[in-house]
């Protein structure tokens, strides 16, 4: 029952992150502009008593009622993702197999799970600041992961092994630099990079554009107590060009992974982990470059975040 409640909360984050980057994307961000309510209701409607309320809260923004059921369907699902974790951290206590595993493990998103609340009441009162907006990004990420983890490990059949059968020490450094890479695109996307090099495989027809990158990655702009200083054309130059770098990068040790994992000396669940790799990663890079040439489709960028996430 651990398990499967496991991969069905697993399958509910992956929802969540897809959900997540089209509400931010589709820029419904802000279109609540409280927390954890939107316009001091917990449901969002198109009755004239909830618009007069709105406009008397909030006389500065402007209602989208749109925007708002985005950005609050975001939140009833996340809420129904934390609901799931904490039963998981209650059933862990009782698991018969790996329970030190399952009770550390469920702790940690519990962890996690406060901490992403936090960020998403951060990203309406701090107006979507690039810093929070990424932050709020990579933990949505880190559940994901380690309540895949949790779905691998909790199993009867897991057991610990003598020998090393795979490219284990290849996989974890290249992991390290897929993470970076992951936090290089949600710094594009939450700094709105995307597209200032609308040009494929050069940046504004030059192979290394002048690029302002000291600017670019200030990650403390707007915190701490300052205002947020909007970037320069250059600085999102250098956040756009140093993710792309880092796509050619991680493409190549991602494809030697996939190509020494599919060697006939490993186990078939090891080979065929690495023809999985291997569609996901060119899946990814095809995405990549329709998001330039097309100009940032919703359907690609949201497709682009979704399988970045499967490629961890």
């Amino acid at each position: 029952m651990f398990r499967k409640i496991a991969l069905f909360t697993l399958l509910l984050a992956f929802c969540v992150i897809v959900l997540g980057a089209y509400v931010r994307l589709s820029d419904a961000g802000l279109g609540c502009p409280d927390w954890p309510g939107c316009y001091g209701r917990a449901m969002v409607s198109d009755a004239a008593d909830f618009r007069k309320q709105a406009e008397q809260a909030f006389p500065d923004q402007l209602l989208d009622t749109a925007k708002a059921w985005k950005e609050m369907s975001h939140r009833y699902l996340a809420g129904a993702l934390g609901a799931l974790i904490l039963l998981l951290a209650a059933l862990a206590w009782r698991e018969k197999y790996c329970r030190k595993a399952a009770v550390v493990s469920t702790l940690a998103l519990l962890l996690l799970v406060v901490f992403q609340a936090a960020l998403g009441m951060w990203t309406v009162t701090m107006r979507v600041l690039p810093s929070i907006v990424t932050s709020h990004l990579l933990i949505g990420l880190l559940t994901f992961w380690l309540l895949f983890w949790i779905c691998l490990r909790v199993r009867p059949e897991v057991r610990p092994r003598s020998t090393v059968n795979g490219p284990r020490t290849l996989a974890l450094f290249t992991m390290l630099l897929l993470l970076l890479q992951i936090l290089l695109g949600g710094w594009t996307s939450s700094n709105y990079a995307a597209l200032v090099c609308p040009d494929f495989p050069q940046c504004q027809a030059q192979w290394w554009p002048r690029a302002d990158y000291r600017q670019g990655f200030n990650f403390l702009n707007g915190l701490l107590g300052n205002d947020y200083v909007p970037l320069s054309f250059q600085a999102k130059i250098a956040i756009h060009w140093l993710h792309r770098v880092g796509a050619l990068v991680v493409f190549i040790l991602l494809g030697v992974l996939a190509i020494t994992a599919a060697s006939v000396k490993y186990p078939r669940p090891v080979r065929k982990a690495g023809m999985l790799l291997s569609l996901l990663l060119f899946l990814q890079i095809g995405l990549g470059i329709l998001n330039v040439k097309l100009g940032l489709p919703l359907w690609s960028a949201v497709a682009h975040n979704g399988v970045a996430a499967l490629l961890m």
